[in-house]
């Protein structure tokens, strides 16, 4: 059997066999001078994302830090701002509580001269008057409506700005509640580490919110809520002092009517007990006047009647001395005497006659006069009995402002939403 031929080898010569161990030498170096390199740019691009990475991790929490500060300073502004405009809510309930207490107190008065007015209308006759009572009364009156009327608006007034307070301290308290909200979540990032077991890759967390602000709004929407806050508060303060000053002067203004209406009614009611004193003495002067006017009309009637009886006899002896025969039918002394008798006693019964006409008209002028005093006395005592009645009803007044003095109010200082201290709106 024959052998199988066999492939002759590829032989290299010597040159190329130190030219492979060269070029293979320096491709070592090569490689070997290039991971150098790599290791040493490896190395200094590590140190360099270490202290990058350490630098703005603490550049991070540096303004986290310097964050959560301007937000605690900012949520404690805001907390003494919303404190003080509770207390102001307190202060200016309370004085719009005072203007409706002097409100409510308006209304004893304004009935109690509405019915003194009343009480007065039902006076009679002459006694039906418009004086000085009348015209201080209706004062009065139109004093208390306006005094009502001012009361009312501001009462109006008050509610309204009360309304415009509580509607700040409400955007204080939900800036209040952000400034906290935001200050939690600063305060959790800035006690994250990296060794925290809740931190995690989230997708796209470099985007920027829907509603994001910038700083500068940020800044000048807390400055805004503060100075509204602030001027609301002044003009709160100015409302307290112009209601507890026109509260007192409507009080004085009605302390003077009132004293006027007083005094007019005092004055009025001794001018009505000197008129129904001075009307009494004249009807009682008027019926001594009367009986004694009574008693000289039935004398000078009896003397008429005794002269008339001498007038008769005189008559009659004239007549019967006509009969006397022949010439001692003479005029003679007694004739004359006779005549003259007879004309001495007519004009003196006519003068009686007409004397006793005159007593019996002066006496009837005087018992219709008499009536009409009676009738007068009558309606000034029924005045002066309405009179007294007003004086009465004006007791009221004194009762009730004695009341008031003595009554001792608690107002609860609470504001319109029923909250005495500050309630965040908790989530």
């Amino acid at each position: 059997m024959s052998a199988l031929p066999v492939k002759p080898n590829l032989h290299h010569t010597v040159p190329e066999w130190n030219g492979n161990n060269q070029q293979l030498s320096v491709t070592a170096q090569h490689e070997r001078h290039v991971s150098h390199v790599i290791r040493q740019e490896g190395r200094t691009l590590r140190n360099q994302t270490n202290s990058q990475t350490l630098w703005d991790e603490s550049d991070t929490s540096r303004r986290l830090s310097d964050r959560i500060w301007d937000i605690a300073r900012w949520k404690d502004t805001l907390e003494d701002c919303a404190q003080k405009v509770d207390e102001e809510m307190e202060a200016l309930t309370l004085s719009k509580e005072q203007t409706e207490h002097a409100l409510a107190a308006t209304s004893v008065p304004l009935d109690v001269n509405k019915e003194c007015l009343t009480l007065r209308d039902g006076r009679r006759g002459l006694e039906l008057v418009n004086d000085p009572v009348e015209e201080q009364l209706r004062k009065e009156v139109e004093l208390i409506e306006k005094v009502q009327q001012v009361l009312q608006q501001n009462t109006d007034r008050a509610f309204e700005h009360l309304c415009v307070l509580q509607e700040i301290r409400h955007q204080l308290t939900s800036d209040l509640q952000n400034k906290m909200d935001a200050l939690d979540i600063d305060m959790t990032c800035l006690s994250l580490t990296t060794k925290t077991t809740q931190i995690s890759l989230k997708t796209n967390p470099t985007r920027i919110p829907t509603g994001s602000s910038t700083p500068q709004e940020w800044l000048q929407f807390s400055q805004y809520n503060v100075v509204r806050a602030q001027q609301a508060m002044q003009a709160s303060q100015a409302m307290r002092e112009e209601l507890s000053l026109t509260r007192a002067q409507l009080q004085n203004d009605l302390d003077t009517q009132c004293s006027a209406t007083e005094f007019a009614l005092r004055k009025r009611n001794h001018l009505e007990e000197q008129a129904r004193d001075e009307l009494e003495w004249q009807i009682r002067n008027t019926e001594d006047e009367m009986r004694e006017m009574e008693s000289s009309s039935r004398g000078l009637d009896e003397d008429m009647q005794a002269k008339t009886a001498c007038l008769k006899l005189a008559h009659t002896r004239l007549e019967n001395r006509t009969c006397r025969p022949g010439m001692d039918l003479c005029r003679d002394e007694v004739q004359l005497g006779l005549v003259t008798e007879v004309h001495q006693l007519e004009a003196t019964i006519k003068a009686l006659k007409q004397k006793l006409s005159d007593a019996q008209h002066s006496l009837q002028k005087m018992q219709l006069h008499h009536a009409r005093m009676l009738q007068d006395l009558s309606r000034k005592q029924e005045a002066l009995s309405l009179e007294e009645r007003s004086m009465n009803t004006r007791g009221r007044l004194v009762l009730a402002s004695r009341t008031d003095t003595n009554k001792v109010t608690l107002v609860p200082l609470t504001n319109s939403s029923g909250r005495s201290n500050l309630q965040l709106l908790v989530q």
